[in-house]
């Protein structure tokens, strides 16, 4: 045991790697690995048992993962996820984790330890990577599956997902396994650092709507089909992309925004509305009698609850140039807007009927010219009209 450890230390300064000492170290791992076998059976024998229970235990769970998969294609809670994570346990993974405790306990010399070491550190590393990366790519499509629109969204959305979250998890695992094995990796990250500003910059707009549109689709601000006001837009969303979101005005045109420019803009979401409220003005001409404007607001009360409408409030708010105004607020519930559009015409005809039945007359704006003589007395503004004869009565 001891002269092959030296030989390994002799040969480990030696610069050029020719087959002589390919040759010299295979014999020694040879050499070495059938004293292990000679001296240590028994403990092999046990970690062997306890290895081949844990690989056995991993590949059933293994199994579970696939086959609950096989059963919900669609990720739809944390057991998907972990679901999804465990069917992507690899058999290398296993098989290694198996040697390391072969390895641990029974008292391995040191070539097959480093060796074992090593590809354990491999397997690990990249199985880490593995789990990570469906782990992160469930909880994305976890958090939508329940919403089909943003589904529909998140499908042109998870290619660029998948292979971003790749990258960075298979970058980042090669850089842990070299340093682990020794390898200077400052110059490698600082190569993909720069790399990665790079890219960013060049990239700024198309990286700014992509996460725009992520934010559209986890956040849900509204969803394909929803009815939304921005700026001085009005229309129902059509689909949500990954760089703009299209709109079709109610006037009919097909509006196209960036996501980025979108978010930036202060949202009404119309069809998550809980109500919708309409307020009507109302003037009487000046002529009404006091008692009378006092019974306008339970009138306006009584034909909103008529007409299946929330009452919320009514009353005098002024005198006008030529009315005495009066407003009354009701509530539309829900957010469909042709019943609201509808329930308003009926409360503003119904408010028609009842102040003409009532003989409350509507106000419309109107001047009155009066006629003053000399001395500032009022006149009438036209002559004294003549008693008209009646023809044949000898009456005037």
């Amino acid at each position: 045991m001891t002269n092959s450890t030296a030989a390994i230390a002799n040969t480990a300064d030696t610069v050029a790697i020719t087959p002589e000492l390919i040759e010299q170290q295979a014999g020694v791992l040879l050499v070495d690995s059938f004293e292990w076998l000679q001296g240590h059976w028994l403990q092999i024998l046990i970690a062997v048992g306890v290895a081949s229970v844990i690989v056995l235990a991993l590949a059933a769970l293994k199994g579970w993962g696939k086959r609950y998969c096989d059963r919900q294609p669609l990720v739809t809670g944390w057991s998907g996820v972990f679901g999804r994570a465990i069917a992507r346990t690899g058999s290398f993974f296993m098989v290694m984790i198996a040697a390391k405790l072969v390895v641990g306990y029974a008292d391995a010399p040191a070539v097959v330890n480093h060796t074992v070491n090593f590809l354990f550190t491999i397997a690990a590393v990249f199985q880490a990577a593995m789990w990570a990366r469906e782990v992160i790519l469930g909880i994305v499509e976890a958090r939508t599956t329940s919403d089909h629109h943003s589904s529909e969204a998140l499908g042109s959305a998870m290619g660029i997902i998948r292979l971003l979250v790749t990258f960075a998890l298979f970058a980042i695992a090669l850089i842990v396994v070299l340093d682990n094995l020794g390898v200077n990796v400052t110059g490698l990250v600082a190569g993909l650092g720069v790399g990665g500003i790079a890219i960013g910059l060049a990239a700024q707009g198309i990286f700014a709507d992509l996460f725009a549109a992520l934010s559209i689709i986890f956040d849900k601000p509204f969803r394909r089909g929803d009815s939304i006001n921005y700026d001085q837009t009005s229309g129902n969303i059509e689909a949500i992309g990954l760089k703009s979101t299209r709109i079709r005005s109610f006037q009919g045109e097909e509006r196209i925004i960036s996501n980025k420019q979108l978010l930036d803009k202060e949202i009404q979401n119309n069809t998550r509305r809980e109500y919708r409220r309409a307020k009507f003005g109302i003037g009487v001409i000046y002529q009404t009698a006091p008692e009378v404007c006092a019974r306008i607001p339970g009138i306006l009360q009584e034909i909103v609850e008529a007409n299946d409408r929330v009452f919320v409030r009514a009353g005098f708010i002024g005198f006008g140039a030529s009315s005495l105004d009066f407003e009354v607020e009701f509530d539309s519930p829900g957010a469909d807007y042709p019943a609201f559009y509808d329930g308003r015409t009926a409360i503003g005809i119904a408010i028609l009927q009842r102040f003409n039945a009532e003989k409350i007359e509507i106000a419309y704006p109107t001047q009155t010219t009066f006629t003053a003589a000399p001395d500032g007395t009022m006149i009438m503004p036209y002559a004294q009209v003549q008693p008209v004869r009646q023809i044949g009565t000898g009456e005037e």
